[in-house]
């Protein structure tokens, strides 16, 4: 099968497209035909030498996927209501940007009805991710206001939906005029230009001094200081990547007086088990959204799996509102 490659540690022109053998998929997995990858910040670390593959996963980069079942474990694909043939879309702990992929039964999904294949591929990264930390973690309940850094990021903007479309008021930051407003119109109730407002000065004027109740953070470092600034009492900041810094200095005195939580998550090393349970929610509680179209992927471009490596250059361009996708 075709494969794209790491050939070394270094700038997106070491992507290159090789040839793997075909997996074989093992108990409690089962072999999809990817028809398109979803592209992820974490390739983009994983390329560069900074996030590597759990021990026993492929080294190929990739975390969701979409296509057929081709083959698998009969007696869990029963179990969770699949078959072969079936379309699914699947979040993998790496071996995404291939031409076949195993991925767990337990962290596959039926793709929504109406949805492309690529329009499938983008889901499962983001979809997993802002349920496990927004909703499980950071337990944002209607009503409450969710501040979300980097509203126009492929995380950002299914924040913004899964937070809206479940009742929560939702603030967004964004780094330009034009991506504030991308995220008006995806569903955001406000947003705040970072580069010519202050995120905190806004977010209590906006909330009338309250605070948000939730903040996720892709960005660590010395934003967390100003979060703890801007949450309301008992507000939670979940940190999921630290593209601003590892190192945090923040107001304890803030913390012990209005009973924050700071936490964070990775999800990559995290068991199926762990996996499966959030496959489970989405299952319930977002796929009949994304069914009806209350909430809908945000596909920014697509490219053939040979210029994956052009694809990791806009990535980090940040140029993007949404996600990126190659196709097979």
């Amino acid at each position: 099968m075709r494969a794209v490659e790491i050939t070394s540690f270094g700038p997106p022109d070491v992507l290159r497209l090789g040839e793997r053998p075909v997996p074989v998929a093992g108990a409690g997995e089962l072999l999809i035909r990817v028809a398109a990858s979803g592209i992820n910040r974490p390739d983009v670390l994983q390329r560069k030498g900074g996030y590597a593959p759990p021990p026993g996963t492929s080294d190929l980069p990739g975390l969701e996927v979409a296509g057929v079942v081709e083959s698998g474990d009969a007696a869990a694909m029963a179990q969770a209501g699949l078959r072969v043939g079936d379309r699914v879309c699947a979040l993998v702990a790496g071996g995404g940007y291939a031409e076949w992929c195993v991925a767990p039964v337990a962290q596959c999904l039926p793709v929504p009805a109406g949805l492309s294949d690529v329009e499938a591929a983008s889901l499962p990264e983001t979809f997993f991710t802002v349920w496990s930390n927004v909703f499980d973690r950071g337990r944002l309940q209607r009503g409450e206001t969710l501040l979300v850094q980097g509203g126009s990021s492929g995380i950002g903007v299914t924040a913004i939906q899964l937070g809206r479309a479940l009742g929560a008021t939702v603030i967004v930051t964004a780094g330009s005029d034009e991506k504030c407003a991308a995220c008006l119109a995806l569903g955001a109730h406000h947003a705040i230009n970072y580069k010519t407002q202050d995120f905190v000065a806004e977010v209590q004027r906006i909330t009338g001094g309250k605070g948000a109740d939730v903040v996720l953070d892709m960005v660590a470092g010395s934003y967390v200081a100003r979060e703890v600034e801007c949450l309301a009492e008992d507000g939670r900041v979940v940190i999921i990547a630290v593209q601003g810094g590892l190192q945090s200095e923040f107001n304890a005195g803030l913390v012990m007086r209005r009973r924050l939580t700071i936490t964070g998550s990775t999800l990559r090393p995290r068991p199926v088990e762990f996996k499966g349970a959030i496959a489970r929610s989405l299952r319930e509680h977002v796929w009949p959204l994304l069914a009806a179209g209350a909430v809908r992927p945000v596909i920014y471009s697509t490219f053939p799996a040979a210029q994956a490596g052009d694809a990791h250059a806009l990535m980090e361009s940040s140029q993007h509102i949404g996600k990126i996708v190659l196709t097979w």
